[in-house]
C-alpha cells in the first residue's frame, strides 16, 4: 500500500518538527507550546490512520461485498 508509505513518511516529518522546535533557544516555553500542539495533534491522526491501514493490510476483510452491518440491525419498526 502506498499511503501507508506517505504516512511513515508523514510521521517522520513531523517528528523532526517537534525536535526542531524543542531545540529551538530562540522560542520561549509558550511559543513552543503554541506551535507543537497543532502539530502533536496531526501526529496523533496520521499515526491512528497508519494503525488503521497496517491492520487492514494484515486483516483484510472476508467479505469482498463489503460491510453487512445493516444484516444484523433489529429492524425497529417492529
Amino acid at each position: 500500500m502506498i499511503s501507508i508509505t506517505h504516512l511513515e513518511a508523514a510521521m517522520e516529518a513531523i517528528d523532526k518538527e517537534v525536535k526542531a522546535l524543542l531545540y529551538d533557544q530562540s522560542l520561549s516555553l509558550s511559543e513552543k507550546d503554541e506551535k507543537m500542539l497543532p502539530l502533536l495533534r496531526e501526529s496523533k491522526v496520521i499515526k491512528q490512520a497508519y494503525e488503521d491501514l497496517c491492520y487492514l493490510k494484515e486483516n483484510p476483510p472476508s467479505a469482498p461485498g463489503g460491510c453487512k452491518a445493516g444484516q444484523y440491525r433489529e429492524d425497529e419498526k417492529k
